[in-house]
């Protein structure tokens, strides 16, 4: 849970603000109707994602609330009712994120939308490529203080570097004339590994070229921005990019998962495994085993559809938690599908760990316990369809030879 301080004289205000904070259940407000009160707030915790602050309050009428939370090294929002271009520039010196006049409700959704926003970008790695340290620092300033996780180069080949070791960068901001390689090399070079065929792009470059700007785009960068550049722009241009790819990333979610059990479905199955194989190198494993539920009919014929749900929800959620590495796919039913790229041994020890947890555990609220019966191809084989027709074999023989148990050969059942 993640606090934000609301600093505001208007009850109206505070409310509005209150709801929308809260309606993120990631997110908690502590009100504050005044200066002094936000002093003590602040002297009991100052542990705060950020603070959102009016810039005339009664007893801090020239915006020493805005310095107040400043001084606490908080990202700050500020409110206000009146705004001209000489607060705007004054406001931006003194280090605030952005500024929002009470004008209607959008301004509002505006204020929820950025926190929420500073909670992901904790989480959020962006690589900022320029060979300029005066031009990086900048840039890198103004990322960091929207939380983001920052990461350097001063070129092109230092960049490729730094993406082979972080694999996590969601975005790559890089200025266009750099030595050894040029952002326009990099961004090619990006686009070629499949890896990085969603990681956000936005080129940088002082040259006044107007043909620049579709070169990138044509090359595959998401966006383009001209030097120099208000930091409001460019604050707006790497939110908007992130926004578009979390949107598509919802919707690919969307496309690829389960809705009940909110692990991957069959669709995406066969798209990942041909990836796998695809890249699959000598000595490499790929284990593929089929996870039934016994008895599932039964549970919906006694306790009813509802029940049975919450069953799967729960029995895929034990899946999750004892095969984090591993590929999790609803097959279909009650079958669930694990890929695994781990060591026979590794793995196998896992399933029978995760074989004894479904016996023990009492699933739903009527508290039944259920066994599970497995069907696993270790052996190498050239194709996905073949291992998973194997396995899908041996999880057959699993359920007529008694259920509860784990074929692992055509010759060799576990069931301990």
């Amino acid at each position: 849970m993640y606090k934000v301080l609301v600093v505001e004289d208007s009850v109206t205000v505070r409310k509005i603000v209150y709801k929308l904070i809260e309606d993120n259940p990631l997110l908690s407000c502590d009100l504050c109707e005044n200066l002094a009160q936000a002093e003590v707030a602040l002297q009991a915790s100052s542990d705060y994602l950020a603070a959102i602050v009016d810039l005339n309050l009664p007893d801090a009428p020239n915006g020493e609330s805005v310095d107040l939370a400043l001084s606490y090294d908080l990202p700050t929002l500020v409110l206000t009712g009146n705004f001209d271009e000489f607060t705007r520039s004054q406001l931006l010196d003194k280090g605030v994120l952005d500024y929002i006049t009470k004008e209607s409700r959008y301004s509002y959704l505006q204020v929820a939308k950025l926190i929420d926003r500073l909670r992901k970008n904790l989480y959020t790695d962006v690589l900022v490529v320029e060979d300029s340290i005066t031009s990086r620092n900048h840039i890198c300033k103004l990322l960091k203080k929207f939380k983001f996780r920052v990461h350097e180069a001063g070129n092109g080949i230092e960049a490729l570097v730094q993406l082979d070791n972080h694999k996590n960068i969601k975005m790559v901001i890089s200025d266009h004339r750099m030595p050894k390689m040029d952002g326009y090399e990099l961004i090619k070079a990006i686009r070629q590994e499949r890896r990085m065929q969603d990681t956000i792009f936005i080129g940088l470059s002082s040259t006044g070229d107007s043909v620049l700007t579709s070169k990138f785009i044509k090359s595959g960068a998401n966006d383009f921005l001209s030097k120099p550049f208000y930091h409001e722009e460019f604050l707006c241009r790497v939110m908007q990019n992130l926004e578009s790819q979390e949107m598509i990333q919802t919707i690919r979610d969307n496309a690829n998962l389960d809705p009940l059990t909110q692990v991957y479905n069959r669709r995406y199955l066969h798209e990942k495994a041909e990836e796998l194989y695809a890249n699959k190198g000598p000595g490499d494993t790929i284990i593929v085993s089929m996870i039934d539920a016994d008895n599932f009919k039964n549970v919906n014929d006694t306790y009813g559809h509802k029940t049975g749900d919450t069953l799967l929800q729960e029995f895929a959620a034990l899946i999750k938690l004892h095969f984090p590495e591993d590929l999790i796919i609803r097959y279909g039913g009650e079958e669930f599908t694990v890929l695994s790229q781990r060591s026979a041994k590794t793995y196998l020890s896992a399933l029978s760990t995760f074989m004894n947890a479904v016996r023990q555990t009492k699933f739903t609220l009527h508290k039944f316990n259920i066994t599970c019966s497995v069907g696993v191809c270790v052996e190498d084989h050239s194709s996905f369809e073949l291992q998973l027709d194997i396995a899908d074999a041996r999880l057959y023989h699993a359920k007529n030879a008694g259920k509860d148990q784990i074929i692992l050969r055509d010759e060799k059942t576990i069931s301990e």
